[in-house]
């Protein structure tokens, strides 16, 4: 775009800092007309210590952020664009993704544990043992959550009981807990130095970010959302029954309830929607979360090399235009909405010899369509009213092919915004919103009018309802494959694995009888 020519006109700026698990990006919003000027990107390296661990690295995500606005800030200034017209800054972030630090010297006190990390399933499984009949929703009441490992409380739990250094700090006194955004937002605002410590669901923020980085010093970050609820504001679903489906590293259907809460009974959850503004109410929404969506595209590249980037997945999948009866269940963390089953592990089924990389390719895609049928039933049943249509977003949308089957398998049409940056537009909007900032008009009739691509169904819904037959018999596959009670030391143990260590007493059993019948037995 020749922003240049624009450069009059373009009015007050608003940006957004969007942390994800797989990136970070900064970006940069005109507030009358939310066309996106510019961004930067740049990818979060993950760490896997064990099984089913998750990590990052705390300051290499303050260091992407403080990378992306410089960077934004360098490409507007090439741009003929003045960065003083930035009035305020928005943050959304990966939620559920857990950090401690240490107030006095500003240190994080261990990696961040990942929203999908499973290390603390045999806390859950202890929580859970304690409640009346064992019901993982023995809470869910109160919180319109499950008992599962994908919530922070349980990450902050395993947190103080192993790591010295976290339980020491907690003892003093010195240890700050959060998540991401948290992090950042104390960080960006004087960390150690008097920066602020806080978190959304008020999402009326009004602070400073200091001297660094000094290009954008002084301007408030006045808005913060969780990335799904940001998203939900980023597709303008402000009514009662709008609903919006992101494709990132995992899947998040959201529905808008409005002003009161509903508590699912189909698997889903309870949650805070946004709250846009002090004195303004609280909406909530019916969530549906899938672990793994854009994951195992990562996955298919980095663990198994069939494909060499997120394009040659489409490419590949789209040459075959069948999985010929193969079925992916990519449960690497667990199933989450609507069965909430830590103990499921990842399947591929349906292999015949005639299955090659290309049928794999297109069962992964296949997969993160299933997964959002699933969710998106339960959605309707809760709801009573079935969705007509699916507004859809992130990072995956760009794939052509999945799209068309998720058209196919949900048998609605998929309408996607030709910008697709919706999560980082969501905390633009809030930020720009804000009390004391009012460049961002939310009123319906302010909000700008989306361009957006519709994709229909094109096959039969009595072929839809089979394919999805056979996933839901390869979910159930998957189901109880692992169980971490009783853990024998903290790497677990052999009898953490049922099926061994029936085989091990087993045979030890055998032993021990057989020396008993050797030594009633007479010498021949």
């Amino acid at each position: 775009m020749a922003a240049s020519s624009h450069r009059i006109t373009l009015g007050p700026l608003v940006a957004a800092i969007d942390q994800g698990t797989s990136s970070t990006r900064f970006l940069v919003f005109n507030s009358k007309t939310a066309e996106l000027l510019s961004h930067h990107q740049v990818e979060i390296k993950q760490s896997f210590p064990k099984e089913g661990w998750v990590e990052e690295d705390p300051k290499e995500i303050l260091q992407s952020v403080y990378e992306c606005m410089e960077r934004t800030c360098e490409k507007l200034t090439l741009l003929n664009i003045d960065i003083s017209n930035i009035k305020a800054i928005g943050v959304t972030n990966q939620r559920e993704t857990t950090l401690v630090w240490d107030k006095e010297t500003g240190e994080p006190l261990y990696n961040a544990i990942v929203w999908l990390d499973l290390r603390t399933q045999s806390t859950v499984e202890r929580l859970i043992n304690k409640t009346p009949g064992r019901n993982k929703n023995h809470l869910k009441h109160k919180t319109g959550l499950p008992i599962s490992t994908y919530f922070s409380a349980v990450k902050l739990r395993w947190l103080m009981d192993n790591v010295e250094e976290v339980r020491d700090a907690v003892v003093s006194h010195r240890a700050m807990f959060g998540t991401v955004d948290s992090w950042l937002i104390w960080c960006l605002t004087g960390g150690k130095s008097g920066g602020v410590h806080c978190t959304d669901v008020t999402n009326d923020i009004w602070l400073s970010i200091p001297l660094n980085p000094s290009s954008l010093s002084g301007i408030p970050i006045s808005g913060c959302l969780g990335d799904q609820s940001a998203a939900l504001v980023g597709q303008m679903c402000f009514q009662d029954g709008q609903a919006k489906n992101t494709y990132g590293t995992g899947c998040f259907l959201l529905l808008n309830t409005g002003a009161k809460p509903v508590i699912s009974d189909h698997g889903l959850l309870t949650t805070v929607a946004y709250k846009l503004g002090r004195d303004k109410p609280a909406c909530y929404a019916l969530e549906g979360s899938v672990a793994i969506a854009g994951a195992v595209v990562r996955w298919l590249q980095d663990n198994l090399g069939i494909i060499g980037s997120s394009e040659e997945l489409e490419k590949l999948a789209a040459s075959v235009g069948t999985s010929y009866g193969c079925y992916f269940v990519p449960a690497f963390s667990g199933l989450y909405a609507p069965y909430w089953e830590p103990s499921a592990r990842g399947i591929i089924c349906g292999l015949t010899q005639f299955t090659n990389k290309s049928h794999l390719a297109f069962a992964a895609l296949e997969a993160v369509c299933f997964q959002t049928r699933e969710i998106l039933d339960s959605m309707n049943q809760d709801s009573g009213i079935p969705l007509t249509q699916l507004q859809v977003d992130g990072g995956m949308t760009s794939n052509r092919l999945l799209m068309q089957l998720q058209a196919d398998i949900l048998c609605i049409p998929v309408v996607k915004p030709s910008m697709p940056e919706t999560t980082a537009l969501g905390a633009a909007m809030a930020a720009g919103a804000a009390e004391g900032v009012s460049v961002w008009s939310l009123s319906p009739e302010d909000l700008s009018e989306v361009t957006s691509e519709k994709f229909e169904p094109q096959i039969n819904p009595e072929e839809s309802e089979l394919r999805y037959a056979r996933w839901k018999k390869a979910v159930q596959r998957s189901m109880n494959w692992e169980t971490m009670e009783p853990v024998g030391s903290e790497n677990g143990s052999i009898f953490s694995s049922v099926p061994l260590g029936f085989y091990i007493m087993g045979s030890m059993l055998m032993l021990i009888g057989a020396k008993f019948l050797a030594g009633q037995c007479p010498p021949q």
